[in-house]
């Protein structure tokens, strides 16, 4: 099969599309065919191993001290199953599927594995395998993390970073549980936000949202530049920081202010059949729509590394492959 592969960490030149062997599914694991996977900044901080402070030396632990441990990067998938292997009733041939593959990676390839229990479901039967594939990687998280807090009607939200394809994904969810939502973003996409259902935009390149006097009950941050410290005085009393990335003092320091009552989470919750099933009910009602910045196909891999790279992308790139 084809694969986008790279051997050593650095540039976009490092990746190269190869023959590599088509996976064989073992015992409870099923075989995709891949139709369409994601570039995303996770992909990039892998090739890169660029990674918020303090967190090289367990990051490269994690990919491989001196070359990647997974030589193949996508961390979802849409696709057909082409074969299951033994003790698979789940799924046959012929299934349309969704699947992530978080940690694992793996997805710009012709073909993967995944265990038949693990998060694959299938896949909405409104969208395109493209437009299914970018509901995944940012609504997985986005559900998780808005998962560990209360959100009701009248929360207030704010969603730093709002155009990506965590924040997008974290707009229209929190929009479905009742939220209000002030979306941060460049003014380039302030049209993109409020379609998806922000009622309140504010210009990172102009206002700086923690000295506007406002407090949120929730701030979800998917950019890495709202640590505690910053954003403290704009979460309301019992309020909740949600940093998508974070630190490693951010992530030491994630627990319930004694002082404050307020909770600073810095972990998704376990990627699950259950969660993507979810997406897909609100993807099939229409509650979630696929924000597509970009599609590539797999010999154009390189190019699609440098535009997620250079972060200006509004929702999800998409890889489609043959």
């Amino acid at each position: 099969m084809r694969a986008a592969v790279y051997r050593r960490f650095g540039a976009p030149e490092v990746v190269r599309v190869e023959e590599v062997r088509t996976p064989v599914p073992r015992r409870d694991e099923v075989l995709i065919r891949v139709r369409a996977s994601t570039v995303s900044t996770a992909d990039y901080r892998a090739r890169t191993r660029v990674v918020p402070k303090g967190l090289a030396v367990p990051v490269a632990l994690s990919l491989g001290v001196f070359r990647p441990r997974r030589r193949i990067l996508g961390m979802d998938v849409a696709g057909v199953v082409e074969a299951v292997g033994p003790g698979v009733r789940s799924y046959a041939p012929g299934d349309e599927v969704i699947a992530m593959l978080g940690a694992r990676f793996g997805g710009h390839a012709q073909y993967v594995c995944v265990r038949a229990k693990a998060a694959i479901a299938p896949k909405p039967r409104n969208m395109t395998f493209a437009e299914a594939v970018a509901v995944v990687f940012g609504g997985v998280a986005a559900q998780s993390f808005l998962d560990r807090t209360a959100i009701h009607a009248g929360t207030t939200v704010l969603v730093n970073g709002a155009s990506g394809a965590v924040g997008t994904a974290a707009i229209q969810l929190a929009k479905q549980l009742g939220a209000n939502v002030t979306a941060v973003s460049s003014s380039g996409n302030h049209d993109l936000v409020r379609a998806l259902g922000a009622d309140r935009v504010t210009d990172y390149e102009t206002t700086d949202f923690t000295t506007q006097n406002r407090t949120y009950d929730v701030i979800m941050d998917c950019v890495g530049n709202a640590p505690f410290d910053r954003v403290s005085r704009s979460l309301s009393t019992n309020g909740t920081l949600l940093l998508v990335i974070a630190d490693l003092k951010s992530i030491l320091g994630a627990r319930t202010s004694h002082s404050t009552g307020k909770l600073i989470s810095v972990a998704a919750g376990k990627y699950t059949s259950e969660a993507l099933q979810r997406l897909v009910v609100h993807a099939e009602l229409g509650r979630l729509r696929p924000v597509i910045d970009r599609t590539y196909g797999l010999s154009d891999i390189q190019q699609a590394h440098r535009y997620v790279e250079a972060g200006h992308k509004k929702g999800t790139v998409v890889l489609e492959l043959p």
